[in-house]
């Protein structure tokens, strides 16, 4: 059933929780006596991977809104999903720690609530929170309501746990414990009902953070709009140098649906766009796009995620500083990651950050107040492999770091990757042990050894970890999502301190 969206329904589910706003208001940072509190709107995709938009150089993907965006925001070149796949990512997004910190290092676990999330540190400040679409870090089952003590401070919610099942897709909206359907394609739908939000939030002039969390570009990759996937059908496409020759004509098949859902993400973005500008909210929005990881698609024989490779880990991130703050727009070229965004845009909106956020605030080298670090080290990792990554597939632990020249990665056995990314985009040649770069390889290591030594990492082999944490995998080491024997794993701290 239709479930549409109407005000009265959304001021009921935004005053819900008025009362703990009320009492947290003491609180609130000191607002600027030369601008408005600035409102954020936080737009991912799901496996939309940094390779793939027009502004960073891809000459097939149509993606106008957001070319157009990134040329009034601050573009990050080199942002980096540091567990690329989908509930570890959400939860460092929502607490900005590092995976082992909150202990979602798989698919389908229950994030804890021990630390201060997104929305609880905007809530105490004032703002109204609001999640729309999908959510992939309650681990009970991916169709189950979720229950407002795990949402994570979030007041308005239009939510499912996880479906990919894009012109069928289901979710329960508030407190209300019917399922409903968004009409159409789901992303259309969803964009349509963070307009509405965005619309009851310029006549109330109340400040908000809300999140808009689409399903695609995630496989199936050739269910978007059918008119979007018959002309990526008929284009030829400019595929990537790294593709095995036996996989090109299936490639050009993957990548024709994968860009006809980012074509229609796109259309959604401007959507948004053209809604802030008319309302007028653009004068006073902090607008985020990002994604969660990207998709090898068929680069080095693979599909998906969870790999070390550029594919894999890169992801698109530009932040639109709102209108009335001046032109900021710029590339950064050093890496950001994704712990980094929570204590970013609280600092950008005056609002304090928790002391159990662990990212860098990288608010001075937006606004253009402290110059980025030449070295700036994102790490990277795959705690446990799993999923399409798992063992028998040739998938294994990692961990490493991404700089905004060099990639660098160690398995169990000691250095497996190292990569000039500037003369080698394609990560063709493993410089591993090479004399040439001995100098390069040992400080990269140190970069990597510092981390792990920051993120209490030792570096154990997954099934160690998983026994250390107590979590049940089936024997894939996959949290089994369809399987009522996994649901309700909520997740521990499996760092050392």
């Amino acid at each position: 059933m239709e479930h549409r969206f109407n005000r009265r329904e959304f001021l009921r589910q935004s005053m819900l929780s008025a009362a703990c706003l009320t009492a947290a208001r003491t609180g609130m940072a000191a607002e600027s006596a030369t601008r408005q509190r600035p409102n954020l709107l936080f737009v991912f995709a799901d496996q939309w991977r940094a390779q793939a938009t027009g502004y960073s150089g891809n000459p097939d993907v149509d993606t106008p809104c957001l070319d157009a965006l990134a040329r009034e925001s601050v573009v990050y070149a080199n942002a980096v999903s540091n567990c690329p796949v989908c509930s570890p990512f959400r939860a460092s997004l929502l607490t900005g720690q590092y995976p082992l910190t909150h202990g979602v290092f798989l698919n389908d676990l229950q994030l804890n609530t021990r630390a201060v999330s997104f929305a609880q540190a905007y809530g105490k400040a004032g703002y109204t929170t609001g999640y729309i679409g999908k959510w992939h870090v309650d681990g009970n089952g991916r169709s189950a309501y979720i229950p407002r003590e795990r949402r994570q401070g979030f007041d308005y919610w239009k939510v499912l746990e996880c479906t990919h099942d894009y012109n069928h897709s289901e979710y329960y909206a508030g407190d209300d414990r019917t399922k409903h359907v968004w009409p159409g394609y789901d992303a259309a739908a969803q964009t349509e009902d963070a307009i509405e939000y965005l619309q009851v939030r310029a006549e109330d002039r109340k400040p908000f953070a809300l999140f808009l969390s689409w399903g695609s570009p995630h496989a199936p990759y050739r269910t978007g709009p059918k008119a979007l996937v018959d002309a990526y059908d008929r284009r030829p496409l400019t595929l990537r140098k790294n593709i095995p020759a036996q996989d090109l004509a299936q490639a050009h098949k993957t990548t024709a649906g994968y860009y006809a859902h980012i074509a229609a993400l796109d259309q959604c973005m401007g959507r948004l766009m053209d809604t802030l500008k008319s309302s007028g909210l653009d004068k006073h929005t902090i607008v985020v796009f990002t994604s969660d990881h990207g998709d090898m698609l068929h680069s080095r024989g693979m599909l998906k995620k969870q790999r070390p490779w550029d594919e894999s880990i890169r992801i698109p991130f530009m932040l639109r500083c709102p209108k009335a703050w001046g032109d900021t727009q710029k590339t950064i070229d050093a890496p950001i990651s994704v712990p980094d965004f929570m204590p970013t845009l609280l600092s950008l909106s005056g609002v304090p950050i928790p002391g159990s956020a662990e990212g860098q605030d990288l608010s001075a080298e937006i606004l253009g107040r402290v110059s980025p670090p030449e070295d700036r080290a994102a790490l990277i990792l795959c705690p446990s492999p799993f999923g399409q990554w798992v063992r028998r597939s040739g998938g294994k632990e990692y961990r490493g770091v991404r700089t905004k020249r060099y990639t660098y990665v160690r398995d169990l056995d000691g250095p497996w990757l190292l990569y000039d990314n500037q003369e080698d985009p394609y990560q063709q040649d493993n410089l591993i042990g090479r004399a040439s770069v001995q100098a390069v390889q040992a400080r990269l290591d140190r970069q990597l050894q510092q981390r792990l030594a920051e993120t209490g990492d030792r570096f154990l082999p997954g099934p160690e970890l998983i026994r250390r944490c107590g979590y049940r995998v089936d024997e894939t080491s996959t949290v089994a999502y369809n399987d009522a024997a996994y649901f309700g794993q909520v997740s521990v701290c499996c760092r050392d301190t």
